[in-house]
């Protein structure tokens, strides 16, 4: 029996890079017991300033988290009032309409389309909302999960003049698995004061252990930059993983190009199979929208093969899956199970 293959929550399976295991060799008694002394030098950490310098921001406009999670939660709960609203995708991660409730506030939602091969985005329909709603928090999550659609850059423009009274967070943990270019961020927040861009380690250089991530901010959040403060410093152990993925650009490349590929792999796949259909993504999974009548014995037939994957609850995606990519291998493994589930005699009509 093969062991369990996990492609159900968004990991990069093809792990690290080799330099974040030399970097974990060289873990000592410093790193473990001794706080970081690097604010006697002006800047919050050896990371912050190597960000800073990659990406053309100034050091006190580079925070750092325990994950893009961490720094959602600290935006919102920093901005966010009882009775205030924020703004969110509909079809998304589930955590967005749930994390104004724990300040008080109310969430609303903009729909994002569903197309013939590709989710996209609305942005009149989206000003219009806000333009109604004034929500005092918008959150924008580009490549989205599960749908896995971005912003084009000049909607994403369009959308951040129009959201200027507003605090903007772009989520873009999904950043780097169909362009690794960094230019736009810098342009961003030196042209909106109030918007922040967050990125994580935990998807494309697969720190999700690790729990560290970094948000560029425009220069009218001075109150969020107070709040996410840590004047005893950050986890240096995750702190060295991360530079050091950051000096391992070219294995993450390969790694993009590597799981680029296998995107295209599913899309051809499932064009064959009649019934579904996959959507075009620029993150490390796909959707796949799947006949109703085969959600539970497809499910039932995957675990049997020891393969996870996630089928959906939620209403609008009663009849979805979401296929996190994995290494070459597992990809392949889950595209043999589903050839041979469908031969079985599956189909629209059911089982022959």
């Amino acid at each position: 029996m093969s062991s369990m293959l996990y492609l159900d929550r968004n990991e990069n399976l093809y792990g690290p890079a080799p330099k974040c295991y030399e970097a974990l060799k060289q873990v000592g008694v410093e790193e473990l017991s001794v706080y970081s002394r690097e604010y006697s030098r002006g800047v919050k950490s050896k990371l912050s300033e190597r960000l800073a310098a990659e990406f053309g921001i100034p050091e006190p406009q580079i925070l750092l988290s325990e994950g893009s999670e961490d720094m959602l939660k600290q935006a919102v709960h920093c901005y966010l009032g009882p009775g205030e609203k924020a703004l969110c995708p509909a079809q998304s991660w589930w955590y967005y309409q749930r994390i104004a409730s724990e300040v008080g506030g109310e969430t609303v939602t903009y729909a994002i389309r569903e197309g013939r091969d590709a989710y996209g985005y609305d942005v009149d329909e989206i000003i219009s909302l806000y333009q109604k709603e004034s929500p005092r928090v918008v959150l924008i999550a580009s490549p989205n999960n599960p749908t896995g659609n971005s912003f084009a850059d000049e909607d994403l423009s369009k959308l951040t003049e129009a959201f200027r009274e507003s605090i903007v967070v772009l989520d873009e943990a999904y950043w780097g698995f169909a362009d690794m270019s960094n230019e736009r961020v810098a342009r961003l927040v030196g042209r909106y004061r109030n918007l922040a861009v967050l990125r994580t380690f935990s998807k494309l250089y697969a720190l999700a252990g690790a729990r560290v991530a970094f948000t560029a901010v425009g220069t009218g959040l001075s109150r969020l930059t107070k709040f996410a403060a840590r004047y005893l410093g950050y986890n240096r152990i995750s702190e060295s993983l991360a530079l050091a993925a950051l000096d391992s650009r070219e294995y993450y490349l390969d790694v993009s190009r590597k799981l680029q590929q296998d995107r295209e792999l599913y899309y051809r796949f499932f064009a064959t199979c009649k019934g579904f259909r996959c959507y075009k993504s620029d993150a490390n999974f796909v959707l796949v929208k799947i006949p109703p009548h085969l959600k539970s014995p497809l499910q039932q037939y995957l675990n049997d093969e020891q393969i996870a994957l996630k089928f959906f609850s939620e209403p609008e995606f009663h009849s979805f899956i979401r296929i996190t990519l994995g290494t070459e291998e597992q990809n392949h493994r889950v595209l043999n199970a589903f050839s041979y589930f469908l031969s079985l005699g599956h189909s629209m009509g059911g089982a022959a």
